[in-house]
């Protein structure tokens, strides 16, 4: 047996007796602490009065000559001495106990400890330094790629800010001047009246105004709906086929259309071009009207860049609107007043032949009205001259548009005219 053998061997024993010393000290304290201090025999007496509901639980099933762990706590309570004491000489055994080393040398527990940390720290220093560079290092080149990477941002600004989107081709757009709503035409530009008619083409008054327009020799304007139009193609060949002129009026009379963006604008009229050319292949549009009459700057821009004159009016008899409480008779001498009342050389009259009866009977007393007073033709644009006319300028109307001679004077003088502001039709 070597020495250090034997003095592990001796440490052990004297750590066992230790214990067994404390263990019997620690354990008569408790003992005598869960007795306390009073006689004997008045304990014996208390003991019977005890019942088996009230009697502690803990430790019932210890082992032979332990106490339970109540009788410990209320010794360390009463002898906390006893406890500290014997925690130090545990502490201390623990500490002088040699560990036996694969060399064959013996070292304390603290002694252990500290080797082992001094070992550690020796075998992972190069590799902490290493780590430890890398980090300070890594974010200093870091810093330098994210600062050349952000100026290019204010470079590309400047090539995207002149571009407006999709507006911006429309805004390069110039109409000629017009004397209505942005650029539109309020008047034909000469003594030239123009009857034109809207929201059609309807299967019922469309054929009745078409019978007594070629009765008397008057070509006029239809603003076409693209619904209507694609509704009707037998009616748009009756139109043109007659030699009245056509005018885009939107797909389905969007008062609104004129606040869209210039695509969806675009496409809404070049969806009712594709109606009224299904029907008539080639067929000429040459004027767009805005349902009520809602021109905007925009919308006026897409038409002209669509090849279409906007087109206004002058002269608005409202017939489409009704009273409440307006007859039929009555609703008929109301247009026919307000016709005669604002019509001037150079109107352009709004009248609707979508299921409007009553414009119809209108109609027919202001006919030859019109023929006796003025010049009744299209509005003036030589750009798109009416396909069926054979007016080479806007001021002279063509020689068919009228059966007979004109009256010199017309019955309204232009002092009679309205104002320039007209409030826009909301049937338009």
């Amino acid at each position: 047996m070597t020495a250090s053998s034997r003095a592990a061997g001796s440490s052990r024993a004297a750590i066992a007796s230790f214990g067994a010393a404390t263990s019997s000290t620690f354990s008569r304290a408790a003992t005598r602490a869960a007795r306390g201090t009073r006689p004997r025999h008045s304990r014996q007496a208390d003991a019977p009065a005890r019942s088996r509901s009230q009697r502690t639980l803990t430790g019932a099933h210890r082992s032979p000559g332990t106490l339970p762990v109540e009788a410990w706590l209320d010794a360390a309570k009463s002898r906390p001495q006893i406890l500290l004491g014997t925690l130090v000489a545990a502490g201390l055994l623990l500490t002088a106990v040699p560990i036996q080393q694969p060399g064959g040398e013996t070292v304390s527990v603290m002694n252990a400890a500290a080797q082992a940390v001094a070992a550690r720290m020796t075998s992972e220093q190069p590799q902490q330094k290493k780590e430890r560079k890398a980090e300070e290092e890594a974010p200093v080149a870091a810093r330098p790629a994210t600062q050349t990477t952000a100026p290019p941002a204010p470079e590309a600004a400047p090539t995207t800010a002149p571009d407006r989107g999709e507006d911006s081709p429309v805004q390069q757009v110039r109409v000629p001047k017009g004397d209505g709503p942005f650029n539109s035409l309020r008047t034909t530009g000469s003594q030239v009246v123009s009857l034109t008619f809207d929201d059609g083409p309807d299967p019922e008054q469309t054929p009745k105004i078409l019978a007594m327009l070629d009765k008397y020799q008057i070509k006029a304007v239809f603003c076409l709906v693209g619904t209507q139009a694609k509704a009707h193609p037998d009616l748009v060949r009756q139109i043109v086929n007659s030699g009245h002129v056509l005018c885009n009026h939107t797909w389905s009379h969007d008062l609104a259309i004129g606040k869209k963006k210039a695509d969806r604008i675009r496409a809404d009229l070049d969806r009712t071009n594709a109606a009224i050319r299904e029907a008539v292949p080639d067929a000429e549009i040459p004027f767009f009207r805005a349902p009520g009459g809602n021109f905007t700057d925009r919308l006026v821009k897409v038409a002209y860049g669509d090849e279409m004159t906007s087109l206004y009016w002058e002269v608005d008899p409202r017939d489409w609107e009704h009273t409440e409480g307006e007859t039929p008779a009555d609703h008929v001498k109301r247009i026919v007043s307000l016709v005669k009342k604002e019509t001037r050389p150079g109107s352009i009259v709004l009248s609707h032949d979508f299921n409007q009866p009553t414009t119809i009977e209108a109609y027919e007393k202001l006919l030859p009205w019109f023929v006796d007073n003025f010049k009744i033709g299209l509005p003036g644009d030589t750009a798109q001259p009416a396909p069926s006319t054979p007016v080479t300028t806007a001021p002279t109307p063509a020689p068919s548009t009228t059966p007979e001679t004109p009256a010199p004077t017309p019955t309204v003088t232009p002092t009679e005219a309205p104002a320039a502001g007209v409030t826009p039709s909301p049937g338009a």
